[in-house]
């Protein structure tokens, strides 16, 4: 199937609110890990959402110039190119983009989108994420209010993170303490600011405990029955059951209680970026470990050519990221709930 319009990831989004399931949000970070996600909901017969960050799309860039606009856009191009191979749909995202990096990254593909849109076409990214959890309240929904309207021209659905998620991603930390939970009036700001999608749809990471990363048990305290607190504290005065969209961030690690309670109070959306990360990589680890004379060169030896082909171990990197990426949607209850 094609990469999703923004029909289909509308609808992606409410059949999973009303069902009660979440896609996993995959990290990529190249054109092998991008197949390997795509393998993992397509054996899962699960639809998705494949996400870059700015770091991912930097390196994606190259580092000759490390553009990321020029690697977010070539990713978004093959995918859409790949992914017709699939028989899942797929809507493509951004993560997080703090403030000074918006006109190098967030705004000039809103820009991009606008122009395709403009012309017939649809937009090369489904959706993209504003992470103002740096900045004071006000100001993040500021800058969010001015986004998604020019999210909406591109038929974009924006993401924003209104509080933070401790550690670090891609260079923006925060630290582990009593910050990393939303109240009700911090939802209720957002809702005054942005509305309940009149204004157009956003999704909303809201914060209750996360973490970026992966911590020994003890270190992180995950409340996810905060975002029951936090639907039901605008319900009275929307009059909407369940206003919020929300995402769970920092979702590498978590038990499947904490998965289970955040499903059923409006997560529609878990990023996995830590533990793909390892998945593709273990494989490939233990490639070279068995194989140490065969993939260099030892002892003026001229080693083993079908070693160290990339596509040798590269193939064992795909296959063990898809096979998290399929546990991933067992978790969130996805699998076998794709778009016909």
């Amino acid at each position: 199937m094609p990469i999703a319009t923004p029909e289909v990831y509308n609808e992606m989004l409410d059949r999973a609110k009303a069902g009660k399931f979440a896609y996993p949000a995959i990290n990529v970070t190249s054109t092998q890990t991008l197949h390997a996600a795509l393998r993992g909901f397509a054996e899962a017969e699960s639809d998705g959402i494949i996400q870059v960050s700015t770091g991912g799309a930097e390196f994606l860039g190259g580092q000759y110039s490390k553009d990321m606009v020029s690697g977010a856009v070539a990713l978004a191009e093959f995918a859409h190119v790949v992914a017709k191979k699939y028989p899942v749909n797929i809507a493509l995202h951004t993560d997080h983009c703090p403030k000074d990096k918006l006109d190098g990254f967030v705004r000039p593909l809103i820009a991009l989108s606008q122009e395709r849109v403009a012309a017939g076409q649809n937009p090369l990214f489904q959706s993209h994420m504003w992470d103002g959890s740096a900045e004071k309240l006000d100001e993040n929904l500021a800058i969010a209010k001015e986004l998604l309207a020019e999210a909406v021209k591109a038929k974009i659905i924006l993401e924003v993170e209104i509080t933070p998620t401790g550690g670090e991603e891609d260079g923006v930390t925060h630290e582990i303490n009593d910050e990393l939970y939303t109240s009700v009036a911090d939802v209720e700001k957002t809702a005054a600011a942005l509305g309940l999608g009149e204004n157009g749809r956003y999704l909303l990471a809201a914060s209750f405990g996360n973490v970026h990363g992966v911590y020994k048990p003890g270190n992180v305290v995950l409340r996810p029955e905060l975002l029951r607190d936090l639907q039901d504290g605008l319900a009275a005065s929307s009059g909407k059951t369940d206003p919020f969209d929300f995402v769970f961030h920092g979702g590498s690690g978590s038990t499947e209680e904490e998965i289970r309670t955040a499903l059923g109070n409006g997560v529609v959306k878990m990023n996995l970026d830590t533990d793909t990360q390892y998945a593709f990589t273990r494989p490939v680890a233990d490639h070279m470990f068995r194989n140490y004379d065969g993939v260099l060169k030892v002892d003026g030896e001229v080693g083993n050519k079908k070693t160290y082909d990339p596509r040798s171990w590269g193939k064992l990197a795909e296959a063990g990221m898809a096979a998290r990426v399929t546990k991933a949607c067992a978790d969130l209850r996805s699998t076998g709930t794709k778009l016909k």
